[in-house]
């Protein structure tokens, strides 16, 4: 009976043996494939597109009103009525207080770069009948949002926000 035990030990011994030297290589390739892609996902949680108002403590958002806080009258697209429309907005930009570029400039880049922020509201805008901009003003800052961030950086500018919103 010893024996038997023995020879069974030994085949266990040889086959363990046989199953780390085949199947090791592939679980430290599918680790190291699993590690690259938590990676990947690490990096895509604190790239700029995932920085949202959400994703930031209110206390490290600034913001800062476009044009003091003064009325932006903009010229709609014409709808099917054929009729000249208009809507009356004032913008707020949120910025993330915790970005390097806030870090270097404050909300002065913003001030020192306003002509450029109002003509991208306003051609984002533009784009719109008064339809569609009535019922999708979160499409609308959306758009904005976006264009902001390809300009500025997506880490900086978080949100926009109409604080006056009316048309016409």
């Amino acid at each position: 009976m010893s024996v038997i035990i023995l020879a069974l030990l030994v085949v266990n011994l040889f086959l363990t043996a046989v199953l780390m030297f085949t199947i090791y290589p592939q679980s430290k390739a599918a680790n190291e494939l699993i590690t690259k892609v938590c990676n990947a996902i690490q990096l895509d949680l604190e790239s700029g597109e995932a920085n949202g108002l959400s994703n930031i403590p209110i206390e490290k958002i600034v913001t800062y009103a476009v044009g003091e806080g003064s009325d932006m009258t903009i010229n709609l697209a014409k709808g099917d009525d054929g009729k000249d429309h208009y809507a009356v907005i004032a913008v707020s930009i949120s910025v993330n207080s915790e970005s390097e570029v806030y870090k270097k400039h404050d909300t002065t880049l913003l001030s020192e770069k306003e002509a450029i922020i109002k003509d991208a509201i306003n051609s984002t805008v533009r784009g719109y009948t008064k339809e569609e901009f009535d019922e999708d003003n979160e499409g609308v800052k959306k758009k904005i949002l976006e264009r902001l961030r390809g300009m500025f950086g997506a880490d900086y500018v978080v949100g926009v926000a109409f604080t006056k919103n009316t048309s016409n």
